[in-house]
């Protein structure tokens, strides 16, 4: 029975299983993006991000443990590198999974998995973000009352502007009827 066993086991014995993330890990972390299945995708987020947050301390012991997972010299050296600089400052979440659509032949849903600070898209999309303001149905006092003074004080540039126009609409009215009168 394999009851409380709630990991994705792949259609694979363990060694196989075991083999592939770790491929699939140093590809990743060398090229920074890779294209896979949703459900391969899944299980190698969870296999690569604790090796990020362990490359974040640069030990000896760190890169000992995270060379048992990778078996790969060269990704070793882009994690605790490039990578960590990257995402260094990150608490968490260092990967993102894109959903591409259906593979033809088996119609296997496919994805791309990729190291959240490597795309530069999505980075230059994120770089213009807004403050964000906390929205709540009955308001603060302080927002509230700056809400109302901020109205206010629109309201009366509204007035001053309306009272402009009209004194300058009665001067050229006077000044219509006074040259109506030089005639």
């Amino acid at each position: 029975m394999r009851h409380g066993k709630k990991f994705n086991h792949l259609g694979r014995k363990a060694p196989h299983r075991k083999a592939m993330l770790s491929n699939m890990a140093a590809s990743l972390v060398l090229h920074k993006r890779i294209s896979t299945t949703l459900a391969k995708a899944k299980e190698l987020r969870k296999y690569v991000e604790p090796l990020v947050t362990r490359a974040k301390e640069d030990t000896t012991h760190n890169r000992r443990i995270v060379f048992s997972y990778l078996q790969d010299k060269e990704a070793i050296k882009s994690l605790f590198g490039e990578v960590v600089d990257r995402v260094g400052n990150r608490a968490g979440g260092y990967t993102r999974i894109i959903k591409t659509g259906f593979r033809l032949g088996d119609n296997a849903e496919m994805c791309i998995i990729e190291l959240v600070d490597f795309n530069e898209l999505m980075l230059k999309e994120a770089a213009p973000a807004k403050k964000k303001t906390r929205r709540s149905r009955r308001g603060s006092g302080k927002s509230a009352s700056e809400g109302a003074s901020s109205a206010s004080a629109e309201a009366k540039t509204e007035d001053v502007e309306n009272k402009a126009s009209e004194d300058k609409s009665t001067e050229d009215n006077a000044g219509a009827e006074d040259d109506k009168k030089s005639e």
